[in-house]
């Protein structure tokens, strides 16, 4: 698939991760009191317009955010505020052994500024 751009000329990333069952609501409540600093690690690496929807009936989360540069942010896994956060929501959701989401990328089929 194209890779897909805003006018701004950021990259589009897709993605999604699951919940545990029954956790859509602690979910929801944990990413509503977002750490500033959680917050300010996501912008210093080109993030941008990040948003994660919820499918209750499938615990299925589905992510969108716009980057920069994709190889500058891929690097912010290894930040360790981000590796706190991992830990903080590995209750909540599928996790690999590191407590990092199991994540697919999903590609971009369209797009419209």
């Amino acid at each position: 698939m194209t890779v897909r751009k805003t006018a701004e000329g950021r990259t589009i990333q897709g993605f999604k991760m699951k919940l545990y069952p029954g956790f859509a609501a602690e979910y929801e409540k944990r990413h509503n009191e977002l750490w500033p600093e959680m917050q300010d690690m996501i912008h210093e690496y080109g993030g941008h317009n990040y948003s994660i929807f919820i499918d209750e009936e499938t615990n299925t989360l589905f992510g969108y955010i716009e980057v920069d540069d994709p190889d500058t942010y891929a690097k912010s896994a290894d930040t360790p505020i981000n590796r706190k956060w991992w830990d903080f929501m590995a209750s909540v959701m599928e996790t690999n052994a590191d407590n990092s989401p199991v994540s697919v990328d999903l590609p971009c089929a369209f797009h419209l500024d």
